[in-house]
């Protein structure tokens, strides 16, 4: 495997790391309105639609349970911790035990001892077909190697799902099961969505991970600059965007070299240069 993209030494980027409490406000608050909207949704005659805003939801949590790994909300490590453990209970599954192995995986980059990334590794359909497997490999992956810290963190975490799903199920009412079902759903599509789509067709290329801009870039919520997350992961992604322009201008060859997620939905390359 060649080896991974290190990050360019010559580019200023520790202007772009600070929150201001507004700011911190603003990423706890992200999900909200798409969990609110599918629960509405769920309980009315359009049902359907709340498939999307539920959706919608499952990313923006992802983002902010994304920046709580890496203390990018400008909040304690404890603070980080209790935000984890809030969306493990409406996500349905162990974010500590998310945040174990995607700490990992920035540290082997979808070598032999990434367990979150070595579905990358897969075709499409490989890697649906093993998506329900995957929370279940980061949890033992988690629980195996992680210290008592991790352990306890993740028995934490069970207990909320435990106690939200508990408290979903007994209201009873269709946006309740609805939004129970979707998430469990959303788990066994987290591999595809948040690991595979970033990194496939990059392994061998040295790249950290593929990029995004434009509309496609925009409506994901700034998460598909994955390649500037692995490069300067203390970056919020709320500031990727201002980090990309930063590379494309000081790091000769690195506009060029950048793969996009979905080419057709890409900013083009004339307006990149």
């Amino acid at each position: 495997m060649c080896e991974m993209e290190k990050a360019p030494k010559d580019v200023d980027w520790h202007d772009l790391t600070g929150m201001t409490r507004w700011q911190t406000l603003h990423e706890l608050t992200l999900p909200l309105p798409w969990l609110g909207l599918s629960w509405v949704l769920y309980a009315s005659a359009l049902w359907p639609l709340g498939l999307l805003a539920s959706f919608m939801f499952f990313l923006c949590a992802l983002r902010l349970n994304h920046e709580a790994i890496h203390n990018n909300l400008g909040l304690s490590r404890a603070g980080d911790s209790i935000v984890m453990h809030v969306l493990s209970g409406v996500m349905l599954g162990s974010n500590h035990a998310d945040a174990y192995c995607h700490l990992k995986h920035h540290k082997h980059g979808l070598g032999p001892e990434d367990c979150e990334g070595k579905c990358a590794h897969m075709s499409a359909w490989q890697v649906l077909a093993y998506g329900p497997r995957f929370p279940v490999d980061l949890n033992r992956n988690a629980w195996a190697s992680g210290s008592g810290y991790w352990r306890v963190r993740v028995l934490r975490d069970w207990a909320c799902v435990a106690v939200f799903a508990a408290i979903m199920a007994g209201i009873g009412t269709r946006w309740a099961l609805l939004h129970l079902g979707v998430m469990a759903l959303g788990q066994c599509m987290t591999a595809f969505f948040a690991v595979w789509i970033t990194h496939q067709g990059t392994i061998g290329s040295g790249l950290a991970g593929r990029s995004q801009r434009g509309p496609l870039a925009r409506a994901a919520y700034l998460m598909f600059y994955h390649r500037e997350h692995h490069l300067f992961p203390r970056v919020p992604v709320r500031r990727l965007p201002v980090l990309a322009n930063r590379l494309d201008a000081a790091v000769p060859g690195y506009a060029t070299a950048r793969v996009p997620v979905v080419a057709l939905w890409d900013r083009p390359r004339a307006a990149r240069q």
